[in-house]
């Protein structure tokens, strides 16, 4: 099963970034994207504002198919190492790296090819020097212990199936006194098994998503305290658009979830 689930959020993500579209909609099956696909506003719709993204290339907001804007969430000082977990086309880590400042770094991480074939071209394009985007898994970082000051990503752990590794991992790549702030998919309640069985809704952000009960327990279990969860949004599976993310299900079953699904900041602290 975690195979299966990390080979769609692949081909899925490889699809998107090809094809320059929102993956919210076509029964495409990923995170939503900021496009101007009317669907993708339901999850990452305003999270960025026009001068955060000032003088970056104009077409990376709509290659960003997260849901929200971690960034945001932590003050970021000059010469810190950011890793971004799931770093897709690169807008955050170019965020990130201008706001720690030629002395600093910024890491983005990613298993998809085209992902990384386009983050790297962005950066180009912005001219940031102080970016490096890495391939691998989230599941196993490929950097030593205790070298990066911050952990961003942008509904992206969701996405993993050993969430338990992942949080391990974040672990021991943080130097001590390090912060995790993340934006994520987290559960009010538990989804029917027909959705948490469902790839697409794996790959969508949705069916992999903890509870935020579970969020907080398996961080801790990692090691991490200061632990804190603030919901950003409660998404309504009741619309025409959010059809576009869940195809498979019917309106009564997309009622039935309806407000069991929310982003959130999440921050913890090495």
């Amino acid at each position: 099963m975690a195979d299966d689930i990390r080979k769609m959020v692949r081909e899925k993500y490889a699809q998107a970034i090809t094809n320059k579209s929102s993956c919210c909609g076509d029964n495409s099956g990923c995170c939503c994207g900021g496009s101007a696909n009317k669907d993708s506003d339901i999850i990452t719709g305003g999270l960025y504002q026009a001068d955060e993204i000032k003088g970056l290339p104009k077409d990376m907001l709509a290659a960003s198919f997260g849901c929200g804007n971690p960034t945001a969430l932590t003050e970021l000082h000059p010469g810190e190492i950011v890793l971004d977990l799931g770093s897709g086309a690169g807008l955050d880590v170019l965020l990130s790296a201008r706001r720690v400042g030629p002395n600093g770094k910024a890491y983005g991480l990613d298993m998809t090819d085209e992902m990384l074939a386009e983050a790297r071209a962005n950066q180009k394009r912005a001219g940031i020097e102080n970016a490096e985007f890495l391939k691998g898994h989230i599941e196993d970082i490929p950097l030593p212990d205790n070298s990066v000051d911050v952990i961003i990503s942008n509904c992206v752990i969701n996405l993993s199936a050993d969430k338990d590794q992942v949080f391990k991992e974040c672990y021991r790549v943080l130097k001590p006194g390090g912060r995790f702030a993340v934006s994520d998919i987290v559960l009010t309640r538990s989804l029917p098994e027909k959705i948490q069985r469902d790839l697409l809704a794996w790959a969508g952000c949705i069916a992999g998503a903890l509870l935020e009960k579970e969020y907080k327990d398996k961080l801790a279990a990692a090691g991490f305290t200061g632990i804190e969860v603030e919901v950003t949004r409660v998404y309504d599976f009741t619309s025409e658009a959010a059809a576009g993310i869940l195809p498979d299900l019917t309106e009564a079953e997309r009622e039935e979830i309806n407000g069991s699904v929310v982003s959130a900041f999440i921050r913890a602290k090495k």
